[in-house]
């Protein structure tokens, strides 16, 4: 797999924790071989979580995430603080960095519970063994984990698939002592827990069906340049030998009549839903990229079944309306225009909105009636499923951009129909 065969989202993101000082971007950049952070001597150099998409042997393509200090201070280091946990929503290996000379702290230990609680995969490192005699000064809980490494190890791959959970290491960021290892031993866990592959449409066809994309431009599109779930959908169709025609949402009519073959499947844009599917003959299948995203990133059916939140809303209910990338907002952006024109043109009712873009997503929902997502393109499958189990647990629906127009324009069994069809 090379670097450019995965897009960030899909990557196999690593974070490192830990308190300030204790060496974490010093091993982030010795890990790397890149000046990816700042160090320096001085506390709280990291002030926000830096992200670095690389290919790491043994590994493969990953994102890399070094964080800031667990125990930073005051206001401002509270919310990096905040910031730093967020990135667990995200992260699929961790890495929490100790100093050797000082062993894990009470917010180290706090955060292996977190992790457990996750079940993220994690090693603890202990960084500048080039301090220490290790034979007389290593902390207390690395010598009795290295008693029972390997009684644990053979445990831990019994019991599940996080193998060698909390396995400690130690090394020098400055001499390079134990950084072949630490690679290594991120190998092993990204191999261990290697997630099952996933498609966004191609298990859903039969070979030599033929797929027609329905991509509007229009002045909320992106200039030059394709979407994500766009593109991911067109190499998905290529590397599987599908073809497929691409047109706009008002040549959608004359291009299937320029077709000698029927298609299987017809995939829009879902701004598009409403005009699409009264060009499309009942016998072909029609979809949305958005709706794939929803099956791709997971929470399907938790988000069809917030759908039916959007009849049952109220006047003065909160509506917040979510984006997982930042983009500059145009006159009829979908999120901030088109999404709640639409709403209160299906509802009736005159309702309050909240909204949120990049990274930030509220922990507390409590005032919140209905949360409608973005596809999540930019999100990987953590974040994602962290936000969906967000509003699950504090019982608010929740459901995406697609479904939720689908359902409004009254399509949403229609739009599922090639999904039920592949079960």
């Amino acid at each position: 797999m090379s670097l450019n065969d995965v897009v960030s989202a899909d990557r196999v993101h690593i974070g490192f924790f830990g308190m300030r000082n204790a060496g974490k971007s010093s091993v982030v950049n010795a890990i790397t071989g890149q000046n990816l952070s700042v160090v320096s001597e001085i506390k709280g150099t990291t002030t926000d979580p830096v992200k670095k998409s690389m290919e790491l042997l043994p590994i493969g393509p990953v994102v890399i995430i070094d964080t800031p200090g667990l125990d930073d201070e005051g206001t401002l280091g509270e919310l990096r603080v905040k910031k730093a946990r967020e990135i667990l929503n995200q992260t699929d290996i961790a890495v929490l960095i100790a100093d050797v000379t000082k062993g894990l702290s009470k917010e180290d230990e706090e955060l292996t519970v977190l992790f457990k609680e996750r079940r993220i995969p994690y090693l603890i490192v202990y960084n500048k063994a080039d301090l220490t005699d290790k034979s007389a000064e290593l902390p207390a809980e690395m010598k009795s984990a290295e008693q029972t490494s390997e009684n644990q190890k053979t445990t831990d791959q019994k019991t599940d698939n996080l193998s060698a959970q909390g396995k400690r290491i130690c090394v020098s960021a400055l001499t390079g002592e134990g950084i072949y290892e630490l690679k290594e031993a991120l190998g092993d866990f990204a191999r261990a827990n290697k997630k099952e592959e996933k498609f966004v449409v191609v298990d859903l066809l039969k070979p030599g069906d033929l797929v027609v994309l329905v991509i509007p431009v229009d002045e909320s599109a992106p200039k030059g340049r394709l979407i994500l779930p766009q593109q991911l959908v067109m190499r998905e169709l290529l590397d599987h030998h599908y073809a497929f025609v691409s047109c706009q949402d008002t040549d959608l009519k004359d291009t299937l009549c320029k077709l000698s073959e029927k298609p299987a499947l017809i995939i829009t844009d879902s701004q598009a839903f409403e005009k699409v599917s009264k060009d499309t003959p009942i016998d072909i299948m029609l979809t949305s990229f958005s709706i794939l995203m929803a099956r791709f990133k997971g929470g399907l059916q938790t988000q069809i079944d917030g759908a039916k939140k959007l009849s049952s809303l109220q006047d003065g209910d909160t509506v917040l309306i979510s984006e997982g990338c930042t983009h500059h907002r145009q006159c009829k952006d979908i999120g901030t225009v088109k999404m709640p024109g639409w709403i209160e043109s299906f509802t009736g009712k005159k309702l309050n909105y909240r909204f949120t873009s990049g990274g930030e997503f509220p922990d507390d929902l409590t005032d919140i009636a209905l949360v409608v997502h973005c596809g999540g393109c930019m999100l990987n499958e953590n974040q994602m499923k962290s936000r969906v189990k967000t509003a699950v647990q504090a019982g608010v629906p929740i459901v995406n951009y697609g479904i939720a127009i689908a359902c409004m324009h009254g399509i949403l069994d229609r739009s599922l129909e090639v999904i039920e069809a592949s079960k």
